[in-house]
């Protein structure tokens, strides 16, 4: 059987942090700004971790 390829898609918008988690980033930031808050495009703006329960797919779909 041929090996995985990583998702070229999934690893641009994922970094792996230095304990091993993995890092993504917030959407609806910039698409139709100027009616959201400042509060909101702060918020937005900052990066999240994934949540456990997607962390088994995202780690398939990374090993390539």
């Amino acid at each position: 059987m041929p090996k995985m390829k990583t998702s070229s898609s999934l690893a641009k918008r994922v970094k792996k942090t230095g304990s091993g988690k993995y890092r993504r980033f917030h959407a609806y930031v910039s698409h139709l700004a100027p009616h959201k808050s400042h509060k909101q495009k702060k918020h937005l703006a900052k990066s999240a971790i994934v949540n456990k329960s997607d962390m088994k797919r995202i780690k398939d779909m990374l090993q390539g």
